[in-house]
């Protein structure tokens, strides 16, 4: 093989996994999130659930933002909210199930959004995930299986998470 046809190929390989990416964290996750009014949007980020969006860091200006320092300890009552959504966070905690169960507690229906074992980008991206899903899907009404993604927890000790507020 020479080296233009490797060069190409490594191009299309790539831009294969931004298409898969690009497909599910922009076209996927903003269907489910514009699908409805979330009464409670947990690690916001940019996004407008509808309602109380919350977040460790304001990353820019949404409505009703009220920001925590710890998202295992969240500042509502049981069941203050009928519909909680998480998107693309759980995969960046220390403790998934301690999340959920957050989660669970302060919302009676949770959403979580996850990246699936199909967006290979995401599912396996050891600089800003600790966590892999063990998933074909995106949505889930539960927590999915899931496992510590190897080689994670090095780099994010050596470098920290990245961060992209």
């Amino acid at each position: 093989m020479n080296i233009a046809v490797f060069i190409i190929s490594l191009f299309g390989i790539v831009g294969f996994f931004f298409f898969l990416h690009w497909i599910s964290y922009k076209y996927f996750k903003n269907r489910v999130v514009m699908s409805r009014s979330w009464d409670l949007n947990v690690c916001s980020g940019k996004t407008d659930g509808g309602g109380v969006n919350v977040d460790i860091y304001k990353h820019t200006d949404v409505p009703n933002l009220v920001i925590v320092n710890d998202v295992y300890n969240l500042p509502f009552k049981n069941n203050e909210f009928k519909s909680v959504l998480s998107s693309h966070t759980i995969e960046h905690v220390d403790d998934p199930k301690r999340f959920y169960d957050e989660l669970s507690r302060v919302g009676e229906e949770v959403t979580l959004l996850v990246p699936p074992l199909w967006d290979v980008g995401a599912a396996l991206n050891i600089f800003e995930h600790k966590w892999i899903f063990l998933t074909w899907r995106m949505k889930h009404a539960g927590l999915p299986a899931y496992v510590r993604l190897p080689g994670a927890d090095v780099l994010q000790k050596k470098f920290g998470q990245i961060n992209h507020a």
